[in-house]
């Protein structure tokens, strides 16, 4: 599929159906560090898309994974004007940050960071890759959320049942209903991606 299609395609994503557990969850999602790696300065392509760089020669290395979330407050109402940001490491462990180890590694055909506008129902998505191990840490992507021009919350996502849940200090600091909420369970995409994934994520906003 020509790159201008996929993206043309993830454009129009956030008005997939989306499981109607999405739609039902009441309770605030639980906030979590920042981390030292929100980039310095936005990369010139921080679409939705992370996997396809523009002017890059090929796609990021990595497990396509397809993002698919919604965001509301707690009374189940769309947060207006809402925009997300999501930033991870690469496949390699690399994040889109001076600071990180390997930095001069990066991997060039991934952007790293992406942020997805909302759309009136609150849904949005991204094209990324399964997060990673990053050293010290169980594979998560970061998230921040923004609703009328404020900062509404930052927070990370895990993989379910993953063995190094059980050893991240972050994840062990959440309540197990706090963890089932900011677990991401991931099932094959099948759409002529080779192993893509997909998952669906709640980000519910709280007072």
């Amino acid at each position: 599929m020509p790159n201008t299609t996929r993206r043309a395609l993830l454009a129009t994503a956030p008005a997939t159906l989306i499981p109607r557990w999405v739609h039902a969850a009441t309770e605030a999602t639980p906030r979590a560090s920042e981390g030292p790696f929100y980039p310095v300065e936005l990369p010139s392509d921080h679409d939705n898309d992370l996997v396809l760089v523009e002017g890059a020669v090929r796609q990021a290395g990595g497990e396509i994974l397809h993002l698919n979330g919604i965001l509301r407050d707690t009374a189940g109402m769309p947060i207006p004007n809402g925009l997300i940001d999501i930033w991870q490491c690469d496949v390699n462990g690399v994040y889109l940050h001076p600071g990180s180890p390997g930095y001069r590694n990066f991997d060039q055909g991934f952007q790293g960071f992406g942020r997805a506008a909302a759309d009136v129902d609150g849904r949005f998505a991204f094209r990324t890759i399964v997060p990673t191990v990053y050293p010290g840490r169980t594979p998560h992507i970061h998230l921040k959320a923004y609703g009328g021009g404020w900062e509404l919350l930052t927070t990370q996502f895990y993989l379910a049942d993953h063995p190094l849940n059980a050893r991240d200090g972050l994840f062990n600091r959440m309540s197990a209903a706090e963890q089932a909420r900011q677990t991401m369970t991931l099932r094959p995409f099948g759409a002529g991606e080779g192993t893509a994934q997909q998952t669906e994520i709640a980000v519910v906003i709280g007072n």
